[in-house]
């Protein structure tokens, strides 16, 4: 059996490997096996498969898997519809307290409830606590 066809097979068997484990190590790996494949297909010895092997792994290892598991992490995700209004500062269109009022946050306005035990006035500024179906939970914010 030709060489460049063995490499070709440990390539495939690291590749299979590789998404069973999702490291990374096993697909640098496999490809560093297709690139002694070529090596062997120009006719190089044995040794000189193995030596370019192991130079290619250990650069594949060294320069480009750290900078493949940066780019991995995915940054937070982006809050969008009811979950982007928590935080958010609105004002008080009505007296606001734990049985109800009203809100005006983001352009809507909202059914609202005060979370303590202080009623907040029309025209206070709260914040968005969290969203309970269609009720904004709000907190008055401190000036």
């Amino acid at each position: 059996m030709d060489a460049w066809v063995v490499w070709l097979v440990v390539a495939a068997v690291l590749g299979a490997l590789e998404l069973m484990s999702l490291t990374l190590i096993l697909g640098f790996a496999a490809l560093a096996a297709v690139a002694a494949g070529f090596v062997a297909l120009a006719g190089a010895p044995v040794w000189a498969q193995l030596v370019f092997f192991s130079v290619a792994l250990v650069l594949l290892l060294g320069v480009v898997r750290p900078i493949a598991l940066r780019h991995r992490h995915e940054p937070a995700p982006l809050r969008t519809g009811v979950d982007a209004l928590v935080g958010q500062v609105a004002m008080a269109l009505s007296d606001v307290d734990r049985d109800g009022g009203q809100v005006k946050v983001g352009g809507e306005v909202w059914t609202a409830r005060a979370t303590g035990d202080t009623a907040v006035l029309a025209g206070d500024r709260v914040r968005v606590v969290a969203i309970q179906g269609a009720t904004a939970l709000v907190e008055t914010v401190e000036a």
